[in-house]
């Protein structure tokens, strides 16, 4: 053998190591694994319950000081800059996607009732079970405020705490307005970064956790376990190509552009996204190609994209909906109507750069059930398909994110029709990463 064919073996070996070692494939060797041990062996599967449990409470642990630190620091952080009328077009249209793409979400949800095909039978944990009545409206508001904060951490009632923390957030903003003294806020934002880390070193066992949970579950639901996950997975599709139709629709609509042109312009970007499944890694490619193919002016592309990289997550939105919906709908719970309005809210308030919580789609899944009182045991089964969905929340984010451009773009005509039309050639000026790198990460969490 040459040493070119030798240097060419020992490449391919890296590359393929180090895929196989890469966390989302483990993490879905462990269900398949998972799976078919818990089918195997039936009934005993269920001695394994407890590890996936505990995984589960691990995640669970680091929640509560995890949310009110980032709450806390994103609002006492704020400035007043970046507003105006175009920072308010580009959020109303970026708030109004993701309340379609939530609405969206819940209307496949019910219509497809993809955690019917689990008969999970068990009750919600005692300590939840408080959250999951149904109550008035007025009860309903007077429970977004604890008289003891203390006690609303300690049984991880998340939107009493989510109240507190903004209050404590806007409080704790005007004192440093006033004494330009940011000490409390740089020691909650370390603290932030330290339960992040914590989050990590729990997600290393991640591959263990989802074995366990979804052996107990296949052992206990048989084969359904295969067909719910792609119920799940297809109502996810389904609602990616809804939303991104409507995009689509609104786009033409407002800007009399040729949608047939749309395509092309976002090819290279979705092959990038849906590959990488990430929208920091994606940004300079949606920048250049929103300036230079689309024709969206400098000004307009650099601000609505980069604001796109945590507000615009409407792929992610529109899976934690369908999320709340699978966790309920597996465990026969009925929720109701002020409670998929309350989920679809938090759904949305995850991915406002306000309430954004670090580590990943398992967190975000046990932070939605954990706010509504759902039991955690399907979980596992959305972790372990979460490498797809990934795929279509960044096609999503990733493109819907430019036709919010073109929207604001559009209102103050600044498109520049001719480099639509392939008529004109422009060059976009380069991203400056290290001033986004912040952005990046949340964007790459919401993916």
């Amino acid at each position: 053998m040459s040493d070119a064919q030798t240097t060419s073996s020992r490449g391919t070996a890296a590359t393929t190591w180090r895929v196989l070692r890469h966390p989302a494939t483990l993490i879905a060797l462990a269900a398949v694994l998972g799976v078919l041990f818990g089918i195997l062996t039936g009934e005993w599967a269920a001695n394994l319950k407890f590890i996936g449990d505990l995984f589960i409470r691990l995640i669970q642990m680091a929640i509560v000081p995890l949310v009110m630190a980032s709450v806390i620091v994103a609002t006492g952080s704020m400035t007043g800059s970046g507003m105006g009328r175009l920072a308010g077009r580009t959020f109303a249209w970026m708030i109004g996607f993701s309340i379609v793409a939530a609405a969206v979400g819940w209307g496949l949800a019910v219509l497809i009732q993809p955690g019917a095909g689990i008969d999970y039978s068990g009750s919600v944990d005692p300590a939840l079970q408080e959250s999951a009545k149904p109550t008035g409206w007025q009860e309903t508001i007077l429970g977004f405020v604890s008289t003891n904060i203390f006690n609303a951490m300690s049984t991880a009632t998340m939107l009493p705490i989510i109240v507190f923390s903004l209050l404590f957030g806007l409080a704790l903003n005007g004192y440093v307005r006033a004494t330009a003294n940011t000490l409390v806020v740089t020691l909650l934002d370390q603290l932030q970064q330290i339960v992040l880390g914590m989050i990590r070193l729990v997600m290393r066992i991640a591959p263990i956790g989802v074995f366990c949970l979804l052996a107990a579950l296949a052992g206990d639901v048989g084969f359904a376990v295969v067909t719910t996950a792609l119920s799940y997975l297809g109502s996810t599709l389904i609602g990616v190509l809804v939303v991104t139709a409507l995009f689509v629709i609104v786009v033409t609509v407002r800007t009399r552009l040729n949608p047939a042109a749309l395509p092309g312009k976002l090819a290279e970007q979705t092959v990038i996204a849906i590959t990488t499944t990430s929208s920091a890694v994606t940004f300079p490619t949606v920048l250049k190609n929103a300036v230079e193919k689309v024709g969206i002016s400098q000004r307009i592309a650099n601000f609505t994209l980069s604001v796109g990289l945590t507000m615009g997550s409407y792929g992610a939105v529109l899976n934690y909906t369908i999320a709340i919906l699978f966790l309920a709908q597996a465990a026969r719970v009925e929720l109701t109507p002020g409670q998929i309005i309350l989920g679809m809210a938090l759904a949305i308030m995850l991915n406002m750069g306000t309430i954004t919580v670090p580590g990943g789609f398992a967190v975000a899944a046990t932070f939605l059930a954990t706010s509504l009182g759902l039991p955690l045991e399907a979980v596992g089964l959305l972790i372990a398909v979460d490498w797809f969905t990934g795929i279509f929340r960044t096609f999503l984010n990733v493109n819907g994110d430019t036709m919010v451009a073109l929207l604001v773009a559009n209102a103050t005509d600044e498109i520049d029709r001719d480099v639509y039309a392939g008529r004109k050639s422009v060059t976009a000026e380069a991203a400056d990463e290290d001033e986004l790198s912040e952005k990046f990460a949340a964007a790459d969490r919401a993916d």
